[in-house]
């Protein structure tokens, strides 16, 4: 990967609507060239996919949570089947396997802690394996970002 398109990630993550004809303009490059480097990043799996981004308040999903839970046991029924289980669960956006205290951080997305307490009781302690959970709750958002400085 050389400069160019390292500069071509910038602007692409920016704004990946941007026309080949655009890019091209800002990179000094033909069309096609522009075209041909975007599809050998999208081969190498540099590029992995592309999104629309949300405002999570205007679907009514504002309220994020991290809830750290620990498992009962460490075995690898007990990961996987939990792992399995939290995947589906369509509140969870992000979910890690973490070293220290706790063993996962999840971060769910709710309308507000009416919705919590409701995903709590309903979805979240009914998976199995669980042991125990610690959560805490957004006050407010200092950065949020998807881009990556490469």
């Amino acid at each position: 990967m050389d400069a160019i398109d390292k500069k071509l990630l910038e602007y692409l993550q920016q704004d990946a609507k941007k026309t080949t004809k655009e890019l091209s303009s800002k990179l000094n490059l033909s069309v096609t060239a522009v075209y041909e480097r975007i599809k050998k990043l999208e081969r190498e799996g540099v590029i992995s996919k592309y999104v629309a981004l949300i405002d999570k308040k205007k679907i009514d999903r504002g309220f994020m949570v991290i809830c750290q839970i620990k498992l009962i046991q460490h075995n690898v029924d007990s990961v996987t089947t939990f792992e399995k289980e939290v995947v589906k669960l369509e509140e969870v956006l992000e979910c890690f396997h973490v070293s220290g205290d706790y063993d996962y951080f999840i971060k769910i997305f709710v309308k507000d802690m009416d919705a919590y307490r409701e995903f709590m009781l309903t979805k979240l302690t009914t998976l199995q394996h669980i042991g125990s959970t610690h959560s805490v709750f957004m006050i407010g958002e200092v950065k949020n970002t998807t881009v990556f400085n490469v």
